[in-house]
């Protein structure tokens, strides 16, 4: 009987010892890797803009009144000297019609004093001849001079009154055809801002009544680049963007200029870069707002690693911390007969996601190390590795 219990009590005692070797035991390395890849890599300048035309008019109004009608609305395709809007003619057409009334009565006069004119160079002329012959006083003659000078110098200040009538009654002309709000250029209507019965005042400040851009199939993207970014921004340099009412679409384009006036919003200055856009399709709309990747450098078939294996370090240190003449060398861990192993690298373009390697011995397909795994819950970062170096 006893010698049951001891064998009982060994049995256990022998079971409890196991289970917490188990419990204790260190468990096997184990790391997320990531193979080497070939493709194409970029690094890029990422910001956001405003698709707009590239030529946009405002179609204001020169002259005030009430809208009489309106001919263009909403999209409606116009050519250069299309009727648009009309304001109402009648205060201009009496304007005209008073202008051409003075003219009228300025030519009348000038016609009269030519006739005033005519008669006194006559009379002078005949009491010229008088005098010689003794019949006619020296006064007599001297104030017929003087009635000739004054009707040669009435008939030009009627004439100088007939060209100041003429130019009102051009400027009448003029307002006149102001009423008429005509298409500068040839393009599509985008705004309309004004109704039929609305009266426009142009008295202090041009009201603009329609906008016009010039050509839909050509857009531009006005990005806000940070000064810290538009120095790498290029004319030329390829673009691609996206816009929210086509998310699964990428457009492209080119940068067509960097402009260097800065735009301040609350103490952060930003430069406008315009990426030129062809719209054939016409499926931008001004206004929409664009998510832009500037690419400043780009390289294809170029040899790729996750950023995340050049972050990692098997000690829990962060990659490039290490000591020595090794802090400054780039380097990636690659997992060899169950251990990581250190490989030093070159770079290059670095898109924030996978980076380039210009200099390297891995090929296609070697497994880095990016992270490691089965972590127990809670141990600090420098002692999960179970290696030991």
């Amino acid at each position: 009987m006893q010698t049951r219990v001891w064998i009982a009590v060994g049995t256990a005692l022998f079971a409890a010892s196991g289970a917490a070797a188990w419990w204790t035991r260190t468990p096997p390395a184990a790391f997320v890797t990531e193979p080497v890849t070939r493709g194409g890599v970029a690094r890029a300048i990422v910001t956001t803009g405003s698709v707009n035309p590239v030529v946009t008019v405002q179609v204001g109004t020169y002259v005030s009144g009430p809208i009489q009608s309106i001919a263009c609305d909403f999209n409606t395709q116009v050519e250069a000297g299309q009727l648009c809007a009309k304001i109402d003619p009648r205060p201009y057409q009496e304007a005209l019609d008073q202008a051409k009334a003075n003219l009228a009565t300025a030519v009348a006069q000038l016609h009269k004093d030519e006739a005033a004119l005519a008669y006194a160079k006559v009379n002078y002329e005949r009491d010229r001849g008088l005098r010689q012959d003794g019949v006619v006083s020296q006064d007599a003659l001297d104030a017929d001079k003087s009635s000739y000078d004054q009707a040669s110098a009435q008939v030009r200040l009627d004439a100088a009154a007939v060209d100041q009538r003429k130019a009102a009654l051009e400027a009448a002309q003029v307002n006149l055809d102001y009423t008429d709000i005509v298409s500068p250029v040839r393009g599509t209507v985008v705004s309309r801002n004004v109704d039929v019965g609305q009266t426009v005042a142009a008295s202090f400040q041009t009201p603009t009544l329609f906008l016009i851009a010039q050509d839909l199939t050509q857009m531009q993207v006005d990005t806000n680049v940070s000064e810290s970014d538009v120095g790498e921004a290029r004319v030329g340099q390829r673009a691609t963007f996206t816009v929210e009412a086509y998310p699964q679409r990428t457009f492209e384009g080119r940068v067509a200029q960097v402009r260097r006036a800065p735009i301040t919003v609350q103490n952060v200055v930003t430069y406008d870069v315009v990426v030129g856009v062809p719209n054939p399709d016409q499926l931008l709309f001004p206004g929409m707002t664009a998510n832009v990747r500037i690419l400043v450098e780009e390289h294809e078939d170029a040899l790729l690693v996750p950023s995340a294996a050049l972050r990692f370090d098997p000690h829990g240190t962060r990659a490039g911390k290490d000591h020595g003449a090794e802090s400054e060398e780039r380097h990636v861990w690659v997992l060899r007969d169950g251990r990581p192993e250190r490989v030093a690298v070159a770079t290059g373009v670095d898109d924030g996601t996978r980076v380039e390697l210009t200099d390297s011995s891995l090929p296609v397909g070697t497994p880095v190390i990016v992270d490691a795994a089965g972590k127990r819950a809670g141990e600090p970062a420098q002692n999960r590795s179970p290696f030991r170096f």
